[in-house]
């Protein structure tokens, strides 16, 4: 079951970056990234936002786009570049699977 919503620092986990960049990402794309907050002023990110987040860390860390180019490249092709992080994230599923039967024989 999936949750509802996500702390910063599992979403960092998530994307293999510092709770710092994930917050400043949530800032430079308002329009893709809406965390809400709880009582103590914590952000909480949906499953929406976390995926949001994804293909900026794709676009950012991955293509080397600047802040701008990478939301250019969302507004003009979202559903394109959402199947990209997806078959991505595949990939390296299939990358961890095989170096542990490597270390296996």
């Amino acid at each position: 079951m999936e949750k509802l919503f996500y702390p910063i620092g599992e979403v960092a986990g998530m994307l293999g970056e510092s709770i710092s960049l994930v917050r400043f990402w949530a800032n430079a794309f308002p329009q893709y990234v809406k965390p809400r907050r709880n009582a103590k002023g914590n952000r909480l990110f949906t499953a929406s936002d976390v995926e949001a987040l994804r293909q900026i860390h794709l676009l950012v860390k991955e293509r080397g786009l600047t802040l701008d180019g990478a939301a250019k490249a969302m507004a003009a092709d979202r559903a394109g570049l959402q199947k990209r992080v997806k078959a991505l994230e595949h990939l390296k599923a299939i990358r961890a699977q095989l170096r542990e039967i490597k270390k296996m024989y």
